[in-house]
């Protein structure tokens, strides 16, 4: 068995450190590498650091001056808020564009030599919604907010110097990620948090969109399928298997924390986001040929999230 050696960045995030603890288990060396923003949990370094094969790297991509040795770059370092990034965009052009530019610019040292993979995280949202069917990866990119729209041009680049410089990639495309420990920012742990402290859970667009939910330890497992398949220079999405409005998750929410009477006395449908998308939906049928599926049950984990933070409270 050949033993894999990676570096991944933001490893102190939700899907990064997922992805990081799937490499461990897997027996492969891990170099984790994360800035420590605002949406880093530093209690996950303790769980990282239990592996002998595990060094971390507390540096923002943009400034790292070298790459070890190594077989890929798996990227996941990224600010991934959409309010944020409307509120303000440039630490999202930062962080997302010009991070993986400099991700890149330090692989393409190597050309002379055998470059490593580097596998970026990107997003669903690149295509932009779609009202029904689902987007293949050949689609068209038409991102709706600054956010997707950096997303996009990082997908761009990496296939840009793949072509130029010959760079081998892979770039995944997840939809919604959940899961115990997301930052209280998204979705599902805001309106716990909300819901817990006795106020309204605010539901953009009267709860209308829809998104596609997809476990952590799914997508982290999506990542090892690849890499075990030695696929390169290919896009692949990776679609979890709970189709919802936000407004049914939020419901659900509600039930499980048994609070009494009608579900929409809890919400608040005054808020609405600019430029919402009302549906994301893609085909993910090009990973699932190399043997992968989800396997998480939405409503199970989703009662196991409600009652981890009935114990823990969210800040």
């Amino acid at each position: 068995m050949t033993i894999k050696v990676v570096y991944v960045t933001g490893c102190l995030g939700f899907i990064g450190y997922h992805v990081a603890k799937s490499c461990l288990d897997k027996g492969w060396y891990v170099r984790g590498i994360d800035s420590g923003t605002y949406a880093a949990n530093w209690n996950l370094l303790e769980d990282l650091k239990k592996y002998k094969k595990f060094v971390f790297e507390n540096k923002d991509i943009n400034d790292l001056d070298i790459l070890y040795e190594c077989d890929y770059i798996i990227n996941t370092a990224a600010e991934t808020h959409v309010d944020n990034s409307i509120a303000s965009s440039d630490v999202f052009l930062k962080s997302n564009v010009n991070g993986v530019h400099h991700l890149l610019k330090l692989v393409k040292q190597n050309y002379k030599f055998k470059m490593p993979v580097f596998l970026h995280f990107s997003t669903d949202e690149v295509y932009g919604d779609i009202e029904s069917g689902s987007h293949k990866e050949s689609d068209l990119l038409k991102p709706s907010n600054p956010y997707s729209a950096t997303k996009a041009a990082a997908d761009m680049l990496v296939t840009a110097f793949a072509r130029t410089y010959g760079i081998p990639y892979v770039i995944v495309r997840p939809t919604n990620n959940y899961g115990i420990g997301q930052y209280t920012e998204k979705f599902i742990p805001h309106t716990i948090k909300y819901l817990s402290l006795g106020k309204l859970a605010p539901l953009h667009n009267s709860g209308t969109p829809k998104r596609t939910w997809l476990y952590a330890g799914d997508t982290a497992s999506a990542i090892v399928t690849i890499i075990e398949n030695g696929v390169k220079n290919e896009i692949f999405n990776i679609s979890g298997n709970a189709e919802l409005q936000n407004i049914t998750v939020a419901e659900k929410i509600i039930k499980l924390m048994d609070l009494p009477g009608d579900t929409q006395q809890y919400l608040d449908f005054s808020v609405s986001r600019p430029g919402q998308d009302v549906r994301y939906a893609i085909d993910d049928s090009k990973l699932k040929s190399l043997g992968w599926e989800p396997k998480a049950d939405f409503d199970i984990e989703l009662a196991k999230i409600v009652e981890y933070y009935r114990n823990n409270f969210i800040w």
